[in-house]
């Protein structure tokens, strides 16, 4: 009989780390004397006891996780954090039924960005910053997820970005918890100097607060209808940007970085492909805009510097209505959706260095065709590509774009048009937040679609944001033997 102490125990941990942070909001509420802090205790308390009990209950002296064991673990503990992350958003004033109210959690844990939500401007601050909390866990919690235990699991080439020293198939606990010490001070790091920063140009502190927690983690959560657009300053829009490149780039970097290794950030391979699409990207679009729009270049790169910055990182802000921006603009925008930043950043996508690894080895095969006797190695950051990491990350891709498809087939079959299906499917996976069109685009929102379409995307978004094979795994007859 598999042992499934461990996993319970660790999931009662989490529940009583999520309890403590549903404190936060009740806090706020509190204060501001809304009637939604006691809504807040009960659920922050009902959740304490169900992770006490789990945590206290299966304890063990000492705890090894297996393979096994790690998939159904990160599977769990990202469905019951959103589950009790829901709650709030049915019991508060803003009253959701529990299909908008998982969709929204879920696009919180997840970082997605998309909402159902039509008046933000309105809602109560607990329920504001709760929101944020939930893509502000959500972004630590990818990053713990791409570095400490994607690479164990060998999904998508993942086991590349393991650190220098460090054995991608042995985790241990204690290993774990150091890792995640370091990169818990510098996202918090980050995050203060991204909410001083936001403060220091014109934000008040609780708009600074909400927005430099779904900065940092690429989520894209705003307290207000219009995002970004709201605040309508270049000053706010470059730190931003500046904050949002930071959160795409592998976290793993900036840890070699504080510890000496002063020029690894410009020795990596896919933060030097990311910096390089990033601005051509912004190039091409800010001609494409200063024509179409007939504006000057200054305003045409204002607004593709931060409009493409917060698709390609899948952060979600808007600083206008991009539907307006005419075919090859939307293009740009859609295709950008896929790619995302660098993993073992917060970002969600495709990731860069697929993309990199695929290139290198269609350049490969090329080369095999005309020296068919001649043995070349494909390298990835001075690593060796293994032929077993280069089906994997073909698999990945597959897979991704298969499920892509058949979510938008799925949107489509229950009568939502085909720019939204296709852009919805796009940003679930990618979890970038916005779409394209009139319904899910920068103007509007997810309240208006089926509910049937809401579980889709909701569980595209899990789907996407756990790297896909993390959950088909579960599927396999093998996966459950002893």
């Amino acid at each position: 009989m598999r042992d499934f102490r461990p996993i319970l125990n660790i999931l009662g941990l989490l529940l009583c780390i999520e309890s403590v942070a549903l404190l936060i909001p009740m806090f706020f509420d509190l204060i501001n004397n809304n009637q939604d802090w006691k809504q807040f205790f009960f659920i922050s308390s009902l959740t304490f006891l169900i992770g006490f009990v789990l945590y206290v209950g299966f304890k063990k002296e000492k705890i090894k996780i297996d393979l096994r064991q790690a998939f159904l673990l990160t599977i769990l503990s990202w469905l019951l954090i959103a589950f009790f992350g829901s709650l709030p958003f049915v019991y508060s004033s803003s009253s959701l039924n529990f299909t908008d109210a998982f969709f929204e959690s879920v696009s919180g844990i997840t970082t997605t960005g998309s909402t159902v939500i039509s008046e933000l401007d309105y809602l109560s601050e607990g329920i504001l910053i709760w929101r944020s909390l939930l893509q502000w866990f959500g972004g630590i919690g990818i990053i713990v997820l791409a570095i400490a235990i994607l690479p164990t699991l060998q999904i998508g080439g993942m086991q590349l970005l393991h650190m220098e020293h460090d054995d991608p198939y042995e985790k241990t606990l204690p290993k774990i918890n150091k890792f995640i010490y370091e990169i818990a001070i510098l996202y918090i790091s980050l995050t203060v100097f991204c909410f001083f920063s936001y403060y220091f140009f014109g934000m008040n502190a609780f708009d600074s607060l909400i927005h430099c927690m779904t900065t940092i983690s690429t989520g894209g959560f705003s307290n207000k209808s219009l995002s970004f657009g709201y605040f309508d300053s270049y000053s706010l829009e470059n730190i931003s940007t500046l904050f949002m490149i930071l959160g795409s780039l592998p976290f793993v970097i900036f840890i070699k970085f504080i510890h000496g290794q002063r020029k690894s950030i410009f020795k990596d391979d896919q933060v030097k492909l990311f910096i390089f699409l990033l601005i051509s990207i912004i190039f091409i679009t800010s001609i494409w805009l200063k024509n179409y729009l007939n504006i000057d270049l200054i305003q045409a790169v204002r607004l593709a510097s931060f409009n493409i910055t917060s698709i390609l990182t899948g952060t979600g802000y808007t600083s206008t209505n991009y539907n307006n921006w005419g075919g090859f603009g939307l293009i740009i925008i859609l295709m950008i959706m896929f790619i995302g930043g660098c993993a073992g950043s917060t970002t969600g996508g495709i990731k860069v260095f697929r993309f990199q690894i695929l290139f290198r080895g269609f350049r490969l095969q090329i080369k095999k065709l005309t020296q068919p006797h001649a043995v070349f190695l494909m390298k990835f950051n001075k690593k060796t590509v293994t032929e077993n990491t280069y089906t994997s990350i073909i698999s990945f891709f597959f897979i991704y774009v298969l499920l892509f498809i058949l979510s938008a087939v799925i949107l489509s079959f229950l009568e939502i048009d085909f720019l939204t299906a296709l852009s919805a499917s796009a940003s679930a996976i990618s979890n970038v937040g916005p779409g394209i069109g009139d319904i899910i685009g920068p103007n509007g929102n997810y309240s208006g679609i089926h509910n049937i379409a809401k579980w889709v995307l909701a569980i595209t978004m899990l789907a996407g944001r756990l790297e896909i094979f993390t959950i088909l795994v579960l599927f396999s007859k093998n996966f459950w033997r002893k």
